[in-house]
């Protein structure tokens, strides 16, 4: 992939990011601490995070698409065929990843 394709290094960095986010775990709600209770150290602030199989992230990624082509469909209607276009080549970039993969 050329360092300058703008269309892949956005999608991608977006569909990281969503796949990230679907990782995260909501923390366990906890009461106020005080300070001298409040756990310190290397570590103490890190959160689990869920571990995704090869079909959860191809969801992720199929879910990414769908959520492009509706929008370009939305723009479109708005008469916004310029980012419509982008969303489309977005979603055909991701597409190919998935059928690639």
């Amino acid at each position: 992939m050329k360092a300058r394709d703008r269309v892949a290094v956005g999608v991608l960095r977006s569909t990281l990011a969503a796949i990230d986010n679907a990782e995260a775990i909501v923390p366990a709600e906890t009461k106020g601490l005080a300070i001298e209770q409040s756990p310190l150290g290397v570590g103490a602030a890190e959160a689990e995070r869920r571990v995704l199989s090869p079909g959860d992230i191809a969801r992720i990624v199929r879910d990414e698409v769908d959520s492009r082509a509706e929008a370009a469909a939305d723009y479109e209607r708005a008469g916004h065929a310029d980012r419509a276009a982008q969303l489309r080549d977005e979603a055909r970039f991701l597409g190919e990843f998935l059928t690639a993969s």
